[in-house]
């Protein structure tokens, strides 16, 4: 956890000081980026809020991820997590979204997408980028690698920074 508050801090500090709001829709991870996010002083400055998107409804009907989006992809992919950031940005009209979705396991893996398939998107009013990372561990500690790299992901975005992780699978443009 010393992990992921450094990185939140490190957050709440850099978007505070531009003004800039941040809005989570996450999947795998339940809503602990934006936990993550208010546990640090001075958050309610930069966390708008989020959505807990569990379930494909709740993407769908919220989030506006298209049926089509689930049916075709499914729920663990990059179509779906770049829909979801959308939705999430159009719901939230804040300067960044994370939209995350997963697969924690101990179960729900498939031969093409194992337990630790996880797809993270940041996005902006500029645009953004969805990537994928094969992660392993405990249920426990790929939700929480999924955190780090979530805020990693916005600190390099907000920085114009570059973002390499050796468990980087593919990275797109949104």
């Amino acid at each position: 956890m010393e992990k992921i508050n450094k990185l939140a801090q490190e957050v709440v500090s850099l978007l505070g000081k531009e003004n800039k709001m941040i809005f989570t829709a996450e999947s795998c991870t339940a809503g602990l980026i934006s936990a993550s996010i208010a546990n640090i002083s001075g958050s309610s400055k930069v966390l708008l809020g989020g959505v807990v998107s569990y379930d494909n409804r709740i993407k769908q009907d919220i989030l506006k991820v298209p049926p089509a989006t689930l049916e075709t992809h499914g729920a663990v992919s990059f179509e779906s997590a770049i829909e979801m950031s959308k939705g999430a940005l159009e719901l939230s009209k804040a300067d960044y979204v994370i939209a995350i979705t997963g697969i924690a396991g101990p179960d729900g893996g498939t031969p093409l997408k194992p337990v630790g398939t996880v797809y993270i998107a940041v996005l902006s009013l500029e645009g953004g980028w969805a990537q994928q990372f094969l992660l392993e561990g405990t249920r426990e500690e790929i939700r929480k690698e999924s955190v780090c790299l979530s805020l990693q992901l916005l600190l390099a975005t907000e920085r114009e920074d570059d973002f390499f992780d050796l468990r980087l699978v593919d990275a797109r443009e949104i």
